[in-house]
């Protein structure tokens, strides 16, 4: 599975883009659930964020979709710092 997170937005409007992908990794199988319950709680078409908030747009196998502070859902939350973590 191949994730994606860009960030947009934030004080100094800097983008950050990060890609994991799970093949072949022991935790695979957390990624994968984190990751489709993220993509579940997305939109289709970015939300209307706060002033110096971030946008977030996830792509999961393909499949984009978007959220913005301060309405991200625990499971967006984790995803989107794991993959900016942890992603190059």
């Amino acid at each position: 599975m191949r994730i994606q997170v860009r960030r947009t937005g934030g004080f100094a409007g800097i983008d950050r883009h990060a890609e994991v992908d799970t093949t072949g990794r022991a935790d695979a199988q957390e990624w994968h659930a984190l990751a489709e319950q993220a993509v579940a709680a997305g939109r289709s078409t970015p939300p209307v964020g706060v002033p110096d908030g971030f946008s977030y747009q996830i792509t999961v196998d393909g499949r984009t979709v978007y959220a913005a502070d301060p309405r991200l859902t625990d499971e967006q939350r984790k995803l989107i710092s794991w993959v900016l973590k942890e992603g190059a």
